[in-house]
This record gives C-alpha cells, structure tokens and sequence, in this order.
C-alpha cells in the first residue's frame, strides 16, 4: 500500500517511556562487550563491584521488566482494533516470528557465530513464548488474564526451592519455564542453548500488562487512569519495601549490611532479575507504572526525542546489536588483536578476547555515540510507519 496522510494515532506516555528504556538497555549492552572485564565478573557482585558499575547494570533491571509490560499493554490495544479470533491469529504469528528473530538474528549477533554452535534465549524468546500463550487466554475475561498475570508473577518463586534430579526432563523444563538463570542445555555435542529468560515469570508480566492496557480504551477517563497508575505504583513500591526488609520470601538473594552505607544501599537494592523475583518485579515495575502516570501529558524536545526511539522498539533494539557488534570488531583489530584471538577457548562470543575493552568512562561515551547514531534511522522509520499501512510493518 502507498503512503497516505492519514498517520496512526500512538499513547505518547507509552512511547515515552519504552524509548528511556529502550535506551537505558543500549547501556548493559554496550558495557558487555565495551567494559574491560565484563565478560569475567559480576557488576553486581558485592565482593568484586563498585557503585558506578553497580548503578550501571542497576540501572538497566527496569528495561525488560517494563519493556514486556509494555508489549502486554499493546497486545490489548492492538486487539480493540481486531476480534478476539483476529488478536489470537496475530499474537500466535507474532509469538514464533520473535522466536525465529531470537535465534537466528539475535543469536548471531551476539556471538557473531555462523554456525550458530551456541543460541541465546533472553526477552525477545521470553515475549515470543509469552505472546502465543497470551494468545490462548484472550478468550478469558481481561480481570481473568490480569489475575493469572499476578499469581505467576506472586508465586513462582515457590519454585527456585524445588529440587529436581539434574539433566532430567523435568529439571530441564523446571529451567526453560520458571527458573532459568543462565542454563546451558546441550542440543548436541556441538550446539549449546543459553536459557537465560526463564518463560512464565516474564509470561506474568506481560499478562499484568494486558490487563493495565484496558486503561488505555479510547472511552477511559484520564484523570482516573492517571490516579490509578499513580495508586498502583505507590502500593507496589511500598510491598517491595516491606517484602525487601523482611528479607523472607520474594527474593532469593537476601540483603545484608554491607561495610558501609553505600554498599548496604546497593545489597539491599541488588534483587534477581534470573528468574525475576516478586521483588524484582515489584521494584521496577511501580517505577514504569509512576513514569507512565506522570508523562501522560509531558511535552518538549526531550520527550520528542524519547518518543523517536520508543515507536520503533523492534527494529532498534535489531538494530542497535548489530552496530554494537561491528564496533566490537573495530575495536578488536584497533587494539591490535589478531585473527588467531577471534576464538577465546571456553567463551561463546567471538572477537571478545581477555584484556580486550575499555574503562567505564568510555564505555559510555560509545553508549551515547551508539543511540545518537541510530536517532535518524529510528525517526525515518518512525515516520514510515505511522504513514504506511503494510501488513509486515506490524511485526516491526
């Protein structure tokens, strides 16, 4: 279909805020493969870190979480335009189109690997999985489907304290759906899957998401959105406070004061994100719900940039990989590596030999040099869309 002036109308708060995100994720990732040691020791190790490192991967806990939120609030908006029937169809679609992008796409980006000896699974599966099963359930009245949202999300850390036989089948699918924290599975003596998003914690997310997109309904009072956004942060906030002091269940990593003040701050905020816990869950997604309630009316040059990167999460996050990985190569021969370092013994990643990166200062130099550089390509096809009206453009 050719372009047409008639542009499709976006929830401005909603991209807003998947844009922040979209940009706070660019820095883990670029830390990974920019950072000196990334690859070799925990940022959030207590033992090893230090707050800038920490703050630096703490910071990025709120991007999935809220990303596959987000995606559940949009899956209910995109079925207000379509029958429940149509919806179903489109999330199944959707759902193995992201597994596919995950393994192949995805995969080899990361390990820029051509014979893919090794596959990671992290959100892009998580969503995927998560869309078909939502695609199940959408038959179910929308409190229904919140509800079951919440129970996952409430009560799968109940299963972190199972003990299963290792390597047997139930083990193995104990990891894949509820508590995989970097798993390797062996698919054969060549090919390794890392499990690194185990499915329905992140499945309940995305159903609390669905069930907040009601909301958002063309009919739906503003002012009472807002106060219930408001509400809903403030009770979940002040429940990870209370789940966090206690430190009982929730979490499987308990805080401990530190040697000082700082470093205890940093225990205390340090919650697990593999599986994400209840606590984890309640930490950052009271702050998605607060910025969704307080930039629903926000204006101005920097929400216009924020909302640049938000409207086309898809094929920036692609994107952005990709040009993370072709300057890990440029940087592998300009610090004079050779070509018999491309492979490191015992590490999936190609062209990530030890020694190879920078401090964190620079590391976040590139970071902002990295969204800067993707800011038109995102606006162009930003603008596309919204003037287009292909079918593929929705599983962009």
């Amino acid at each position: 279909m050719s372009a047409t002036t008639t542009t499709k109308q976006r929830i401005q708060s909603v991209d807003v805020l998947r844009g922040v995100i979209m940009l706070i994720m660019a820095i883990d990732h670029t830390r990974e493969f920019f950072h000196q040691g990334a690859l070799t020791y925990s940022a959030t190790d207590m033992a090893t870190t230090y707050p800038a490192l920490f703050f630096t991967r703490w910071i990025t806990h709120f991007c999935a979480p809220v990303f596959v939120f987000l995606s559940g609030l949009s899956a209910y908006l995109a079925g207000t335009r379509r029958s429940k029937s149509e919806l179903s169809g489109f999330l199944i679609k959707r759902g193995f189109w992201l597994i596919l992008v995950e393994v192949v796409l995805m995969s080899f980006a990361i390990f820029l690997n051509p014979l893919f000896n090794a596959i990671a699974l992290q959100v892009i599966w998580a969503i995927g999985i998560s869309m078909i099963i939502l695609a199940l359930l959408v038959w179910l009245p929308v409190r229904i489907i919140g509800l079951i949202g919440l129970l996952l999300i409430v009560g799968h850390d109940v299963l972190t304290t199972l003990k299963l036989q290792p390597n047997s089948t139930e083990d193995v699918l104990m990891k894949i759906f509820f508590t995989a924290r970097g798993t390797l599975l062996a698919l054969d003596q060549n090919h390794y899957a890392f499990v690194l998003y185990a499915v329905l914690p992140w499945t309940g997310v995305m159903l609390l998401g669905y069930a907040f997109g009601t909301l958002y309904r063309s009919d739906y009072n503003l002012v009472s959105r807002k106060a219930i956004l408001l509400y809903s942060s403030i009770t979940i906030f002040i429940a990870f406070l209370i789940l966090r002091f206690v430190n009982g269940y929730g979490d499987p990593a308990p805080w401990a004061v530190q040697k000082n003040g700082i470093f205890t701050l940093m225990s205390f905020l340090n919650v697990s994100k593999y599986p994400p816990s209840l606590m984890y869950c309640c930490l950052t997604l009271s702050v998605g719900l607060f910025v969704l309630a307080v930039t629903e009316n926000v204006s101005g040059k920097l929400a216009a940039f924020f909302k640049v990167y938000g409207s086309v999460p898809f094929f920036y996050y692609v994107l952005h990989f990709y040009l993370i990985r072709v300057l890990s190569v440029i940087v592998f021969f300009a610090q004079g590596f050779k070509t018999s370092q491309i492979v490191t013994p015992n590490v999936p990643f190609l062209f990530e030999p030890p020694g190879m990166g920078f401090n964190l200062a620079i590391t976040y130099l590139l970071w902002l040099g990295i969204i800067l550089l993707l800011y038109y390509p995102c606006k162009w096809f930003s603008k596309y869309k919204k003037t287009h009206h292909q079918w593929w453009l929705s599983y962009l």
